[in-house]
């Protein structure tokens, strides 16, 4: 059995759901979690390029296309002395600075995109309010094997992967958040009983399989 997940999620990213980065665009950045850098884009050209830490596996950054949504000067803490804000709709996303330059490089953070202190610097008067972010890397997670078992109160990517399928198929109507709320287990629910297949309200191999997100 292979996984399909990373392509079907390619193709959705570039759907209605998102917008998506298209060739005339200008200014935007492009976050590759893969090689852990950022680079801030003109078209198809490289303005810069800068290493960052990303998200753990129990806490992953967000794969998807979107757009800085605010921005804030002396952040404080261990953000850095600049935020720029993204609008993930379930929870708070952004990029910022650290107080622990080790951690960039690496995958240290509870799904933000850190900077060091000097690039986020650099960066900040750069980025316009609006600035198109996407965001691509191992949706599955750093690990190899079976995706992971979703259930209520999971958040993310896959979860809004399994709402678009599920809305496609006519059988969710809520909000596309990427939230696995009380509405997207009634749609699983419902989908599982039509489907003939065990009702757990949970999205394990069978359903990844029967949703055509792995064969």
């Amino acid at each position: 059995m292979k996984p399909i997940i990373t392509l079907v999620l390619s193709l959705f990213l570039h759907s209605s759901v998102f917008s998506s980065i298209q060739p005339g665009d200008d200014l935007w950045i492009h976050i590759d979690l893969w090689k852990r850098k950022l680079y801030l884009m003109d078209g198809n050209q490289i303005l810069d390029t800068f290493p960052v830490g990303v998200g753990k596996e129990q806490s992953p950054t967000p794969i998807g296309n979107w757009k800085v949504v605010e921005k804030s000067r002396d952040w404080g803490g261990g953000f850095g002395p600049r935020w720029l804000g993204l609008n993930v709709p379930w929870g708070k996303y952004g990029i910022h600075g650290t107080n622990r330059p080790h951690s960039i490089g690496r995958h240290t953070s509870h799904g933000c995109i850190r900077l060091l202190n000097p690039d986020i610097k650099a960066l900040f008067p750069k980025v316009p309010l609006g600035t198109r972010v996407y965001i691509e890397g191992p949706i599955l997670g750093l690990g190899e094997g079976l995706p992971k078992t979703l259930v209520r109160g999971d958040r993310g990517s896959l979860v809004l992967l399994v709402q678009n399928r599920l809305r496609a198929a006519g059988y969710y109507h809520g909000p596309m958040d990427g939230l696995f709320g009380a509405g997207l287990e009634e749609a699983v629910k419902r989908y599982q009983r039509d489907h003939r297949l065990k009702v757990t309200a949970q999205i394990k191999l069978v359903e990844y399989m029967q949703l055509g997100l792995w064969e």
